[in-house]
């Protein structure tokens, strides 16, 4: 790595990192709620021993599961990047440069899926157990391969990106490298709901009748423009109820589950709705967008640092497709220990939008639709506290209920 290209990664990771900073400083609601802070609910004035039991048990084994798959996949990853028998492997890849990181991606993604593939199942049948999943084992297989695929590409076209640029740019590679990441994010979250998620569910009109009514009269309400409402056939997967707002600009849309439009009364979906449409009214998708392109540029400075630094230790250069496992290793770690910032500002969004939900919604439906939530997902509603703070990206459901002001429903 050339001095000038050492430079140019400290200033990426400076200045991508003070932007981030700034604009997490000025879009982000760091007092969302009015009067602040509110003290959570005691669980069992909302909830039954069995509902709270049954809950904890389910919740106890689903973090053990996704807990054990992170770290065996983190793990894997840096076996095969950073150990002396990964970077002999992956000398020994034949083929054109480009063919070779192409190949590296899908080896390296392959591998950490199947090893983790256990931990998957195993969650899987825990749902299944529990009634929250509802597809086929050959449904779940599908999306695995489906979700496989698309990280394969994603992963690709990144890292294609990123030799190729340190092979032709020596110095200037990691100013490009962050400017074209950053913008695959904007470009990413414009295209997903036309282009991944038909992938995977099929998406109709909400019909005309009381549910499309209100909606339409909230979003009047809230002076939100919306191009239209969209119900998604979760069904076939979850039994969970749910929605939410993606994209942007044109390509933005409200999406309710089919468990919700068909399980909850119209008055607890509307304040589902509700709070989907406060996150399109501050334009959170675009909120989060920008600092992620923001955090990506400041991600690719410290990676071209890092790149540099292991380079000068004998792992291979950035411009040779070898550095794939390295790169990928660094990537696994890095976004592990920035999820407590990703998340902290995830929550913090979220209550916004439960505060604004409050504020067109009738606070008893808004109450009874948190508890017919967490019922029907089996959350765990007292998660611990450094699981929440770390992978938590929504209010508890405690602390959710005591934005409303009924009483205890037990």
């Amino acid at each position: 790595m050339t001095p000038t290209a050492r430079r140019t990664a400290w200033v990426l990771l400076v200045g991508g990192g003070v932007a981030f900073v700034l604009l997490a400083w000025w879009l982000v609601p760091w007092s969302p709620v009015p009067d602040g802070p509110v003290e959570p609910v005691r669980p069992e004035d909302w909830f039954s021993a069995e509902q709270l039991a049954r809950a904890e048990d389910f919740s106890r084994w689903a973090r053990a599961w996704s807990w054990s798959s992170l770290a065996v996949s983190i793990a894997v990853a840096c076996w095969l990047g950073l150990s002396r028998r990964g970077r002999a492997w992956a000398d020994r890849v034949p083929g054109p440069w480009w063919v070779q990181v192409v190949v590296l991606v899908a080896a390296v993604e392959v591998l950490r899926r199947l090893v983790t593939l256990p931990f998957g199942v195993a969650l899987e049948q825990l749902r299944r157990d529990h009634g929250l999943s509802t597809r086929s084992w050959a449904g779940y297989t599908a999306d695995l391969v489906r979700n496989e695929a698309l990280g394969i590409v994603v992963a690709s076209v990144a890292l294609v990106l990123l030799v190729g640029l340190a092979r032709r740019l020596p110095r200037a590679w990691p100013a490009v490298a962050g400017l074209l990441v950053a913008a695959l994010v904007v470009l990413g979250s414009f295209v997903y709901p036309v282009v991944v998620e038909p992938a995977f569910n099929s998406f109709e009109p909400l019909p005309d009748g009381p549910l499309r009514q209100g909606i339409v009269e909230l979003a009047d309400q809230e002076g939100v423009e919306i191009g239209d409402v969209l119900v998604v056939d979760a069904s076939r997967r979850t039994s969970a109820l749910n929605a939410y707002v993606s994209g942007f600009g044109s390509t933005r849309r409200v999406v309710v589950y089919d468990t919700l439009v068909d399980d909850l009364p119209v008055d607890q979906a509307l304040s589902v709705v509700a709070h989907e449409l406060a996150h399109a009214q501050h334009d959170d998708v675009l909120v989060g967008t920008a600092l992620g392109a923001a955090g990506a540029v400041a991600g690719v400075g410290l990676l071209a640092l890092c790149l540099g630094f292991l380079a000068r230790c004998g792992w291979p250069a950035p411009g040779r497709a070898a550095v794939v496992p390295v790169a990928l290793a660094l990537v696994a770690v890095g976004g592990f220990l920035a999820s407590p910032v990703q998340n902290g500002i995830s929550r913090q969004i979220e209550t916004r939008a439960d505060v604004d939900a409050l504020r067109v919604s009738a606070p008893e439906a808004f109450a009874e639709m948190q508890v017919r939530l967490a019922e029907r997902s089996l959350a765990d509603v007292t998660p611990p506290v450094w699981s929440q703070w770390w992978f938590g990206s929504h209010p508890t459901t405690v602390d959710r209920l005591a934005l409303t002001s009924p009483g205890p429903q037990n």
